[in-house]
């Protein structure tokens, strides 16, 4: 843990470099070794091909941005790492926000039960 989604419109394709985004999303969490091992980080971007945005009538897109992680952070760690994802997020689609509709979310997930994992990418940053 953490994990991180991004939920996208397909019409951002063409504009945006996930990929990009995602190593910045990483590069974050990679700061806050203190409380994410940095072997836990993993991000994805999932395309959205079939949505309604608002009314319809322009080629609205979106983000959603889903940031998992385990219990164990205080608030002002969560709401940190929040605000700095975020803010990336932002920063990064500035570009296409300034001639095109956009809308931005994020949304943290603390799992509350013990999560069954096997992770051995730990090893390499010990």
């Amino acid at each position: 843990m953490p994990h991180v989604i991004l939920e996208y419109t397909d019409n951002l394709s063409e504009h945006v470099e996930m990929q990009g985004l995602l190593k910045s999303i990483n590069d974050v969490l990679i700061e806050r070794n203190d409380i994410f091992p940095t072997g836990g980080i993993r991000s994805r971007a999932h395309e959205v091909k079939y949505y309604q945005v608002a009314d319809g009538k322009e080629n609205d897109a979106f983000i959603h941005a889903v940031l998992k992680i385990g219990k164990g952070r205080s608030e002002e760690e969560k709401q940190a790492v929040c605000n700095r994802i975020f803010s990336v997020i932002k920063d990064y689609l500035e570009p296409y926000a300034k001639d095109h509709y956009l809308a931005l979310s994020l949304e943290l997930v603390e799992f509350q039960h013990a999560a069954l994992k096997k992770n051995n990418i730990h090893q390499r940053f010990i």
